[in-house]
């Protein structure tokens, strides 16, 4: 396996940046930028783009694509306890799961 990919935002190779241009007076190109796979990136999707603007770019021009992956039919719940209602000496509070919530 290669220790680099290639970018693959959509626009990627149309950036005017100085790393981006290559090859000699009259014949330069701006070229997509190379990403070196390491510890920080190995697992994560910026192994395939330079910026979080490449992978919006992609994102955008494929997202049809993408959810054909894996469709969502229905909805995702999970199943939490029915909060407490306890009284507080000023006001009331509820106990939730994810902390305190004021009440009314």
């Amino acid at each position: 396996m290669s220790n680099f990919n290639w970018c693959h935002g959509t626009k990627c190779h149309e950036s005017r940046t100085q790393d981006r241009i290559r090859g000699s007076k009259g014949s330069k190109v701006l070229r997509t930028r190379k990403i070196k796979i390491n510890k920080w990136n190995q697992n994560h999707y910026f192994r395939f783009f330079c910026s979080n603007g490449c992978y919006n770019d992609f994102a955008n021009a494929n997202i049809e694509r993408i959810v054909a992956i894996a469709p969502r039919t229905e909805p995702l719940e999970t199943p939490i306890e029915d909060p407490v209602k306890t009284e507080g000496y000023y006001r009331s509070w509820k106990i939730t799961e994810r902390g305190v919530d004021t009440a009314e």
